[in-house]
């Protein structure tokens, strides 16, 4: 597999294509790297192809906050500029007075 260029960053806030949520970019894999039966278990019109690269998300919807692994066809950039409330987001991120996400930098004592 030849791994593509990741669209989204690390700290962009991006929604799915077809499902009602929303997350924050923390790592990016520029291909598949989860289980075999993880792929599997998605139905298979609808599952993505391997060869592009997948997200992790910081995710939340309307009702619960969660990690998800997401594949790049099935994200879009969200440009709502609300926050993201998922409560690991603070510990990896700080969010700008422009209402964008930067990684936190190590506090040198």
């Amino acid at each position: 597999m030849k791994p593509s260029i990741a669209k989204f960053a690390i700290g962009q806030v991006v929604k799915h294509r077809k499902y009602p949520f929303r997350g924050i970019v923390y790592d990016v894999d520029p291909v598949f790297a989860n289980t075999e039966e993880w792929w599997q278990s998605i139905p298979a019109e609808i599952r993505p192809r391997k060869d592009q690269p997948f997200y992790h998300l910081f995710a939340e919807n309307t009702d619960t906050e969660y990690v998800a692994y997401v594949s790049e066809q099935n994200l879009v950039a969200d440009t709502s500029g609300d926050p993201i409330r998922h409560p690991q987001v603070s510990e990896m991120f700080v969010r700008a007075l422009d209402g964008a996400y930067k990684i936190k930098t190590p506090r040198m004592n």
